[in-house]
């Protein structure tokens, strides 16, 4: 079985190529796009869980502080020492252990914002990549309209930068 090559494709043999390089490009494009779009889901998840350790350590806080007023009310009015001792120790203990553990929740709520940061900055090269792929197709297609070759070229240029930038941002680590 013979492909019968339309008329318009025989005169010019670089169409053919042309075609095949924007259907190569498109399918790049796609590719980027949808890694682009995971990218900025997992930032606004990254976001979310920084904002949520960010709250329990300000919580955290607050207990403690919470238990500092009520040692010094303690202190202030206590009228039998022996009998404040007990609730002085227990505030104390409480407050100790709620300082201790919104100094572990801030170490979390750091760490979460680097992991949230690099994903923003990974998106952000999907994004450029993507745009540079999206004018890379454009230039690309231009060829059909005006026939001429510096179009194809640039939109290769454009594209290899697109798929640079989404490499980069693969191997973001």
């Amino acid at each position: 079985m013979e492909v019968e090559v339309p008329h318009h494709a025989a005169q010019d043999p670089m169409a053919r190529r042309v075609g095949v390089l924007v259907s190569i490009v498109g399918v790049l494009l796609s590719v980027l796009t949808i890694s682009s779009h995971r990218a900025h889901t997992q930032a606004v998840i990254e976001r979310t869980k920084v904002n949520d350790d960010w709250s329990f350590y300000q919580a955290k806080k607050i207990r403690a502080n919470v238990y500092d007023v009520g040692l010094t009310l303690i202190g202030e009015l206590a009228g039998d020492p022996a009998r404040s001792a007990a609730a002085a120790q227990r505030f104390a203990a409480a407050r100790d252990k709620e300082t201790n553990d919104a100094k572990s929740l801030q170490d979390d709520a750091r760490a979460q914002e680097k992991r949230s940061d690099l994903e923003e900055d990974r998106a952000l090269r999907y994004d450029i990549g993507e745009g540079m792929l999206e004018l890379g197709l454009v230039l690309c297609s231009l060829y059909f309209l005006s026939r001429n070759t510096l179009f194809p070229v640039i939109g290769i240029v454009a594209s290899l930068g697109g798929v640079a930038m989404g490499v980069a941002g693969y191997l973001l680590h």
